[in-house]
């Protein structure tokens, strides 16, 4: 039994939901529960084998459904300063200067930066260039360590984040810190910088590659829904696992789809983890904006065709509007941690031997 299914079976037998519209409440929770047994329980990396180390085992829990993939609220405090005898004794404190220091640059008073959007995105672009045909590729770094792939056309717009990456793997590889694994951290510490952001779970251990990751694997924001659904399929995700993922587009701002609206975010609060992305696509794919038209000087926002093409494709356009709905926001946090930690580990092969450091991230900011 999944937990989602534990919850809908407690809220029954307690009565926790005996209030009037209880029904639809419960019917909601019901499609919830169908959309999460529809997300991806494919096993990928050397979790195939069938053989599982203690962590293997808890990231295998995760993948298949039965594990959270949302850390808990343990927080961990380095021992001492970076270098300090008693930092390297304790291999967490390394990553705990590390997290600290991308929070401090990735918030602010309003929420995320544009260093924190950018910082998802670039854990996004190292790990989906990569799929199940694929002998190499994947979270790997080589989105910085390989000549040329920062600059293909895709990753337009990660040169500064890049920059930044690149200045914190020179100060923290004498400490241990590989590539591959600061670009996962930074990415689960981009979402935490988004109030509501969730802790996703985080673990390092990666195998770094100067090897450019394979081309044509990332998506286009003119695809079409099937060719989205393909693509991702092809790297151990569902359909609604993918809607899931987009939803990163919440903290999202263009700059090179239309050069003229740069800056234009993909929806009204860019700074904050939530789900309007979800309510404002749907609106502007079925016409029913209530503001200025999208994607216009006056517009508040920018919305790419595909995501207007999964809002409202016959595969996606349920999970679409459960996000959109009044349950949507703690539905999509979980639905995106889960396939997240997916992502963060396209194309690792040695997924018995990470270590998990969540306790390194800062806490949800609410």
């Amino acid at each position: 039994m999944r937990l989602s299914s534990k919850f809908i079976a407690l809220a029954s037998a307690t009565g926790t939901l005996a209030y009037p519209g209880m029904g639809q409440v419960m019917d909601e929770i019901k499609a919830r529960d169908e959309m999460m047994q529809g997300r991806s329980i494919e096993l990928i990396g050397d979790l195939v084998s069938g053989a599982y180390s203690p962590v293997g085992q808890a990231i295998k829990g995760v993948l298949e459904g039965f594990g959270i993939a949302v850390a808990d609220k343990t927080q961990y405090k380095a021992p001492g300063g970076l270098g300090s005898d008693a930092c390297k004794a304790d291999e967490l404190c390394v990553w705990k200067h590390l997290a600290d220091e991308m929070y401090a640059v990735m918030s602010d008073a309003e929420g995320c930066t544009d260093l924190g959007r950018a910082a998802i995105r670039l854990g996004f672009h190292d790990a989906a260039a990569w799929d199940k045909e694929s002998t190499w590729g994947g979270a790997d770094g080589s989105i910085l360590l390989a000549t040329g792939e920062l600059g293909r056309s895709e990753n337009f717009g990660l040169e500064r984040i890049g920059r930044q990456t690149v200045i914190w793997y020179n100060k923290f590889k004498p400490h241990g810190a590989g590539m591959a694994d600061i670009i996962q951290l930074g990415a689960n510490v981009g979402v935490v910088a988004c109030p509501d952001g969730p802790r996703i779970r985080t673990f390092i251990g990666r195998v770094d590659s100067d090897r450019a990751g394979p081309d044509g694997k990332l998506p286009a924001v003119t695809a079409d829904a099937q060719s989205l659904v393909d693509l991702f399929a092809a790297k151990s995700f569902t359909a609604t696992d993918l809607v899931a993922l987009v939803g990163a587009h919440t903290a999202s701002k263009q700059r090179f789809v239309d050069p003229a609206l740069a800056g234009k975010p993909q929806d009204s609060t860019p700074h904050y983890w939530d789900t309007d992305f979800y309510s404002q696509t749907l609106q502007a794919a079925q016409g029913t904006n209530a503001t200025t038209a999208t994607n216009s000087p006056d517009s508040d926002i920018f919305v790419f065709e595909s995501d207007k093409n999964l809002a409202l494709h016959a595969r996606t356009k349920v999970q679409w509007a459960i996000f959109a709905g009044k349950l949507g926001k703690p539905t999509w946090a979980l639905a995106y941690a889960s396939s997240y930690f997916r992502m963060s580990l396209l194309g690792v092969k040695n997924i018995n031997g990470l270590k998990e450091i969540s306790k390194v991230l800062p806490l949800t900011r609410t």
